[in-house]
């Protein structure tokens, strides 16, 4: 009885030994075996894994890309333009054994701290170099690679590779941003002056050649008046010179009854002349024909 429990407890330490140094990786991890805090294995492969029951310790990381959010930072390019940055990083595990060594205990946590610290002053070396408007402008290409390739260096210490670094937004200061604004309303502002100006000034030219022309146009339309008018009382007057060569007489009569009906116009006219005056010859002659009868 005796002999058979101890085979039974012997039995299954030695399947719980079996168990405890057996360990899978996935094939998105890499593995680290550690006996009393020092690395012994670096278990980069997926399957499965021996380690001494026990006393080795194992300890696992993401094998996968990941991300980095860099917060907003200020940069100051060459031109004194302050700007605001966002940068958005994405790296990977390379070198498990290093990773361990560089972090310690602190895992991706600690390396992220330190590796947000990476890209800040690589941000700000390269952004440091170029304008505002390089920055702006579709160069910024080059910038993210720029910052990429600089940041790889200092990263191989840390164990990390990293795949690429981009550029999210980049604004001015929200002070700067109220300043920019006001300039760009103020420029605004002149310039349509300017056009306004212009077009007073093209319109004052319109209005000038318009009463030009208005002057020229009635001048010429008042001496074509002029002379239609001199050639109409040229008409007249040889009709008038004919009908009086024809008959003197009833041109006589038809002159004394048109200055009649000029002089005595409205119902209560009154003329205060000599009875002798030939004014009124054909009102007192009795034949017509304006002699008056003695």
């Amino acid at each position: 009885m005796n002999r058979s429990v101890i085979l039974l407890v012997l039995l299954g330490a030695i399947v719980v030994g079996a168990l405890s140094s057996i360990f899978i990786v996935d094939e998105r991890e890499k593995a680290l075996v550690l006996r009393f805090g020092r690395v012994v294995n670096v278990q980069e492969d997926p399957g499965l894994a021996f380690k001494a029951p026990f006393i080795d310790e194992v300890i696992k990381y993401d094998d996968r890309i990941l991300s980095l959010e860099v917060g907003p930072l200020e940069v100051t390019p060459l031109d004194d333009r302050r700007l605001v940055v966002d940068a958005f990083a994405r790296y990977r595990i390379t070198d498990v054994r290093r990773f361990r060594e560089a972090v310690g205990v602190g895992s991706v946590g600690a390396a992220e701290s330190r590796l947000d610290n990476i890209m800040r002053d690589q941000t700000r070396e390269v952004l440091g170099t170029v304008s505002s408007n390089d920055i702006l402008s579709s160069d910024r290409a080059a910038l993210m690679l720029r910052i990429r390739n600089g940041a790889i260096a200092q990263a191989q210490d840390l164990g990390l590779e990293v795949i690429d670094v981009r550029l999210k937004r980049t604004d001015l200061p929200q002070a700067n941003l109220e300043a920019t604004f006001a300039r760009m309303r103020a420029e605004r502002e002149r310039e349509a002056a300017d056009e306004i100006a212009r077009g007073e000034e093209a319109a004052q030219r319109v209005r000038a050649q318009a009463d030009r022309t208005e002057v020229e146009l009635v001048s010429e339309a008042e001496r074509e008046a002029e002379v239609i008018r001199g050639e109409a009382d040229a008409e007249r007057n040889n009709i008038f010179a004919e009908a009086y060569g024809a008959d003197p007489e009833f041109f006589e009569f038809y002159r004394s009854l048109t200055a009649y009906a000029r002089a005595l116009q409205g119902g209560n006219s009154s003329l205060v002349l000599s009875p002798d005056n030939e004014f009124f010859n054909y009102l007192k002659s009795s034949d017509g024909t304006g002699r008056v009868q003695q």
